[in-house]
């Protein structure tokens, strides 16, 4: 097993501002930590921490509030799945390994 990080940067154009956390974990040894922030116009930073060597298959739904200058608020909520394979070359130290890593 390893432990990875990987931060994704994209930009976007967004007619709102609009942020929002959530945690998702699975039963099978992967966690994944999403950090949404999307600012009017400008950035949309996700940020996945995972263990690595893996392929899955994922159902997450949310649902956000926008409230918009004239009065007027709506929830908006969509379900997608979407299947990713992660192949990850990496190094770690000795201690790393021994402190966190039961390695088979």
């Amino acid at each position: 097993e390893c432990f990875e990080t990987n931060k994704l940067i994209n930009r976007r154009t967004d007619p709102y501002t609009h942020t929002h956390t959530y945690t998702h974990a699975h039963i099978n040894k992967y966690i994944y930590i999403y950090v949404h922030t999307k600012m009017n116009r400008l950035l949309h930073n996700l940020m996945k921490v995972y263990t690595c060597a893996c392929t899955h298959t994922h159902t997450h739904t949310h649902t956000h509030t926008h409230t918009h200058t004239h009065a007027h608020t709506y929830i908006h909520t969509h379900t997608h799945t979407h299947t990713r394979t992660y192949i990850h070359t990496y190094i770690h130290t000795q201690s790393f390994i021994n402190d966190s890593i039961n390695v088979d």
